[in-house]
């Protein structure tokens, strides 16, 4: 019976290679010259600490760490900005967390959206993965399509077609 997995990682090695990119591209550009501007990417909890000394450096740090992560095949709905940068002294902090594997919310909501479009397959929800399994493969392909086209804000991938 065809099956396929929908899985959201992020490939540790490319997150490494975009914030030494974004790194390399902040300690040479003209307006960061001469201040305090720090990236430090935790591979263990997978969370990027930016530290800067002014709000408007922290939307810039932000921009061209998103940017070279894009450029390097990574999401921009991978990282998860949504929380405020926080002041210590004169220096702004901000964590930014790598959405890492599906959490039993979103896998609830995916599951759900497949079985309400009436498709003839099978979700299962397997740690932070959802396995999809059918008779025909036509089948398979539009639950593909219908997962690219929800708005889940997940970096998706599909992989294990068999």
């Amino acid at each position: 019976m065809p099956s396929f997995d929908i899985a959201s990682k992020v490939d540790l090695q490319t997150l490494d290679n975009a914030v030494n990119i974004a790194k390399k591209e902040i300690s040479t550009r003209y307006d960061f010259k001469g201040t305090h501007v720090s990236i430090e990417l935790d591979k263990k909890t997978l969370v990027i600490a930016i530290e800067v000394d002014s709000e408007m450096k922290m939307q810039q740090v932000e921009d061209v760490l998103l940017t070279k992560a894009l450029r390097q095949g990574l999401e921009a709905n991978s990282f998860d900005m949504s929380k405020e940068p926080t002041a210590s002294g004169k220096n702004f902090r901000k964590s930014v967390t790598i959405k890492n594997g599906i959490d039993r919310e979103n896998a609830k909501k995916i599951v759900k959206l497949i079985k309400d479009s009436g498709s003839k397959v099978q979700a299962a929800i397997m740690d932070d993965i959802i396995r999809v399994t059918g008779k025909k493969i036509d089948d398979l392909q539009a639950v593909i399509q219908l997962c690219k086209s929800a708005n889940l804000d997940l970096p998706l991938q599909f992989i294990n077609m068999k």
